[in-house]
C-alpha cells in the first residue's frame, strides 16, 4: 500500500469511528420520547430531540468536509455538525465554531497558524480523494482545487451548500455582526445568496440563546427561487427557518390580475400607504346629536358630544383600526352604564352603533371599496396624487369579495392595509432578502414591518436591477428599510459560478446596463466558447428546443431563457418534440429541460443555457440590457444563444423593432416583406388554432384594406446565418 493509500485508509478509519458515535447519539435520541410522563412532556420531548439531532446531522452522510493541522502538530476535523465520543471529547468541530475560523481563514501569505489544509471529497461518509495544502511552501495555489471542484459538479434544481469551499472574503461576511443591515452585493456567481444564507446559519449558532429558527425569515422573489433554496439550511442542520416569495407577505388572495406597467409602478411608490391610512381613517363616522339606544327593554340617550369625544379618544390612543374600535366600543359602554342603563355585553344596539362609527374592515374588502370608489379615492390622495393617477387607480370591483382577483402590485397595498387594520405581521429577530434591487418601495415597507429588531441582511446585485424599480444605488433601497442599526455593504468580488469566456460576453453589456458598477473577477475557464445560432425566424423555435435536447440528453440540466413574445411558440416546439421539461412560471424545476422568463432567472443556475432572442429580452424592459445580463449568466459551462436579430444587442432596438414591423419605403425589399410575413406566420401558429387561420388572414387582409393579398412571389425563407458562430 502506497503513503496515499495509507493515509487515505487512516482518514476512513477516523470517518466511521465518529459515524458510529454520531450514530449511536441518533439512536439515543430518537427513544427520548418514550421516557415522557405524559403525551405534554412526550411532545416536549421530542422537540428536545428532534433539535438535538438536527444539530449532529444524518447518518450516512459526510461526518467531516475539512482537517486542519497547527505547527504543534494538533488537528482538527471541522464537519457541518458537532460530533463527541462517550467521553464528550470533540472528533469532528462544527464550521461555525471559533476553532474552525482557520480553515477558511488560512492562506500562504496569512496561514493563521496551520501547517496543511486537507479538504475531502466523500460520496455519504465514504472519502474518495482529498486535497492537502501545505503552507510556507511555494507553488500553484491549491486553495481553489475543491471548489473549482465543486463548481465542476453537475446541477440539480436544488442549491447546495457551499461550507467545504467558502472563501475567506465570503468567511468574513458570514460572520458580521447582527446589529446592522447588511448588504451583501455582488455580481453573477459571486455566491451571494449563498453567503446569505450559511450567514443565517452562523447567525442562528451564535444567537442561539436569543432566538430560534423559526425566528428567522428568507424572502426571495418568486416561489422558484424558493424551492431552488430550500434545502440549504436544513442540510446545515438549521431547520424551522421560515422561507416566503415576497408575494406571500401578503393575506392570501386570487391573483393573476393583468394591469399595465406604469400602474403597477404607481402602487409600488410609497405614498400609496399615505393614501391608505387616510382613506381607512376616513372610514371612521361622526355620531348624531344623540344617540339613542334600546338596550335591555328600554331606552338609553348618548349625548352625541360624548360618543363624539369618545371616537376623538380611541382615534388618538393611536391603535391600528381594529383595536381603536375595540377601545371606542368600551368607551360607549362605560357611557352606557354610567346612564344606568344595563351591562351592554351582547346588546345588538351597541353593536351597531359602533359598526355605524368604526365600521369592522378586512384588507381586501377595504381595498377593494377604496379602488372601487372615485368619491373616497378623492377623499384620501389629499394634494399627493392628481387626478390622473386617480383614475388609474380606479376599477370597479367584483360583486363578491371572494371573486376579486388581485394584481402583483396589489399584495402590497393589502399587506399595508392589513398592518393598519390588525397589526398582524409576524414579526421576527432577522429577516433576510433577495433580489432586494428590483422590490417597490412598498414590497421594501412589507419587508421591514417583519423584523422586530431592525437586523436584516440584504442581498442583490445593481447590475441585475431591471423592472418598474430598476434601481442604480443601494440607498434607494434601504432608505425604506429599518433604521435601528447602520446599514454597511459588503461586496463580493470573485465570480466563481460563470465562466469566463461566458461573462466576457456578457460584461459587453455593463457598459450600456450599468456603467457605475464594478465587474467582478471571474476565476474559472468555462469547457467552451458561448454558441451563436443564428436562423431564420420559423425554425427559432425548434432550433431552440433542439439544442437544449441535445444538452439535457448529455446530461445537463438546461434552462431555456425565453422572452414572453417568444414563449408560445417555444412551448409548442417542446410539445412537437415530446420533450420533458419544467416550467419555472409555476415554480417547477425539473431535472432536464427548464422554461424560464428573463425574470425568473434571477438567482437560478443552470450547467446549460440556451437564450431565445436577446433583441426581444432587450425590448421586454426598460432596463432591457440588464435583463439580458441576467439571462446570459445562469450557466456554469455552456451557453447558446438562438436569435433571429442581434445576439448581443447593445443598442436600444429600433421602434417599432424589425422582427414587429419592417417600415414601407423606397428601402423596403421582397427579403423585408418574406421576413416580415415569415414573423407573422410564426404568431398566427403559436396563436391560433390551425382551423381558424383562413378566417384570421380574411380579417388580416380586411384591417389592411387588401381584397387579394395574391400568392408570394418566393415562400421560401431566406437564412442569414445558420449554425453556431462565435459570440457577438
Amino acid at each position: 500500500m502506497d503513503s496515499r493509500s495509507a493515509e487515505l485508509a487512516h482518514e476512513q478509519a477516523y470517518f466511521d469511528a465518529a459515524a458510529k458515535h454520531r450514530d449511536r447519539k441518533l439512536a439515543t435520541l430518537a427513544d427520548v420520547p418514550t421516557a415522557a410522563a405524559h403525551d405534554v412532556a412526550a411532545a416536549h420531548l421530542k422537540r428536545y430531540a428532534k433539535a438535538a439531532a438536527d444539530a449532529i446531522g444524518d447518518t450516512g452522510t459526510a461526518v467531516a468536509f475539512g482537517r486542519t493541522d497547527d505547527a504543534s502538530g494538533e488537528c482538527l476535523y471541522i464537519g457541518r455538525h458537532l460530533i463527541n465520543d462517550t467521553d464528550s471529547e470533540i472528533l469532528v468541530v462544527n464550521w461555525q465554531a471559533p476553532a474552525a475560523a482557520s480553515y477558511f481563514e488560512a492562506s500562504h501569505d496569512d496561514p493563521h497558524g496551520l501547517r496543511r489544509k486537507r479538504t475531502f471529497e466523500c460520496d455519504g461518509n465514504t472519502i474518495r480523494d482529498f486535497t492537502e495544502v501545505t503552507f510556507g511552501q511555494a507553488g500553484p495555489d491549491e486553495l481553489d482545487e475543491p471548489l473549482l471542484r465543486e463548481l465542476a459538479a453537475g446541477r440539480t434544481g436544488a442549491m447546495r451548500d457551499i461550507v467545504a469551499t467558502i472563501q475567506a472574503a465570503q468567511y468574513d461576511i458570514i460572520r458580521a455582526p447582527i446589529d446592522r443591515v447588511l448588504v451583501i452585493e455582488g455580481g453573477p456567481g459571486t455566491g451571494k445568496t449563498a453567503v446569505a444564507l450559511h450567514r443565517v446559519s452562523w447567525l442562528l449558532y451564535h444567537h442561539r440563546a436569543t432566538f430560534r429558527p423559526d425566528e428567522v425569515l428568507v424572502v426571495g422573489p418568486h416561489p422558484t427561487f424558493m424551492r431552488y433554496i430550500r434545502d440549504v439550511l436544513p442540510g446545515l442542520g438549521d431547520r424551522g427557518v421560515v422561507l416566503r416569495d415576497v408575494t406571500r407577505l401578503a393575506p392570501e388572495v386570487s391573483g393573476g390580475r393583468a394591469e399595465p406597467p406604469e400602474l403597477a409602478r404607481l402602487k409600488g411608490q410609497a405614498r400609496m400607504a399615505g393614501l391608505l391610512a387616510r382613506a381607512l381613517a376616513a372610514r371612521i363616522g361622526d355620531p348624531e346629536p344623540a344617540e339613542r339606544l334600546l338596550l335591555g327593554g328600554r331606552f338609553v340617550t348618548l349625548p352625541g358630544v360624548e360618543v363624539a369625544e369618545a371616537v376623538a379618544a380611541a382615534r388618538a390612543a393611536d391603535l391600528p383600526y381594529t383595536q381603536g374600535r375595540q377601545l371606542l366600543r368600551e368607551r360607549l359602554a362605560a357611557l352606557v352604564r354610567e346612564r344606568g342603563g344595563p351591562e351592554p355585553a351582547g346588546q345588538d344596539a351597541l353593536a351597531n352603533l359602533v359598526e355605524r362609527l368604526w365600521p369592522q374592515q378586512s384588507a381586501p374588502a377595504f381595498l377593494r371599496d377604496l379602488v372601487g370608489s372615485r368619491r373616497r379615492l378623492r377623499a384620501a390622495a389629499g394634494d399627493e396624487f392628481t387626478a390622473t393617477e386617480l383614475d388609474q387607480l380606479y376599477r370597479r370591483g367584483a360583486d363578491r369579495i371572494s371573486e376579486e382577483v388581485w394584481s402583483p402590485a396589489d399584495l402590497p397595498l393589502l399587506d399595508e392595509a392589513d398592518q393598519l387594520i390588525g397589526d398582524t405581521a409576524r414579526r421576527y429577530a432577522h429577516v433576510v432578502v433577495d433580489e432586494a434591487q428590483d422590490l417597490s418601495p412598498m414590497q421594501l415597507r412589507s419587508v421591514a414591518r417583519r423584523s422586530s429588531t431592525g437586523s436584516l441582511t440584504v442581498v442583490g446585485d445593481l447590475a441585475q436591477s431591471t423592472g418598474p424599480w430598476a434601481r442604480d444605488s443601494w440607498s434607494e433601497v434601504t432608505s425604506h428599510l429599518p433604521v435601528t442599526h447602520p446599514v454597511a455593504v459588503a461586496p463580493l468580488r470573485y465570480g466563481y459560478r460563470v465562466p469566463r469566456q461566458v461573462y466576457e460576453l456578457a460584461a459587453r453589456l455593463l457598459p450600456v446596463a450599468a456603467p457605475h458598477v464594478t465587474p467582478p473577477r471571474v476565476i474559472r475557464d468555462g469547457p467552451t466558447e458561448p454558441a451563436v445560432h443564428r436562423v431564420e425566424l420559423a425554425e427559432r423555435a425548434a432550433r431552440a428546443v433542439a439544442v437544449a435536447g441535445a444538452r439535457a440528453e448529455a446530461g445537463q440540466f438546461v434552462g431555456i431563457v425565453c422572452p414572453e413574445r417568444c414563449r408560445r411558440e417555444v412551448e409548442a416546439a417542446l410539445a412537437a418534440g415530446a420533450l420533458a421539461w419544467s416550467d419555472a412560471g409555476r415554480g417547477e424545476l425539473g431535472s432536464a429541460v427548464n422554461l424560464v422568463s428573463p425574470q425568473e432567472a434571477k438567482g437560478l443556475e443552470f450547467d446549460a443555457v440556451v437564450v431565445v432572442e436577446p433583441e426581444q429580452i432587450v425590448a421586454a424592459d426598460p432596463r432591457g440590457h440588464r435583463l439580458l445580463y441576467v439571462a446570459l449568466t445562469r450557466t456554469t459551462r455552456y451557453l447558446d444563444i438562438v436569435c433571429v436579430g442581434e445576439p448581443l444587442p447593445l443598442t436600444a432596438p429600433p421602434a417599432p423593432a424589425a422582427e414587429e414591423q419592417l417600415a414601407a419605403g423606397p428601402g423596403y425589399t421582397d427579403r423585408d416583406a418574406r421576413r416580415l410575413a415569415a414573423h407573422l406566420a410564426g404568431q398566427l401558429r403559436s396563436a391560433a388554432p390551425e382551423p381558424a387561420w383562413p378566417q384570421v388572414l380574411a380579417e388580416l387582409a380586411r384591417l389592411v384594406d387588401v381584397a387579394d393579398p395574391g400568392p408570394d412571389p418566393d415562400p421560401t425563407p431566406t437564412p442569414i446565418s445558420s449554425g453556431p458562430g462565435p459570440a457577438g
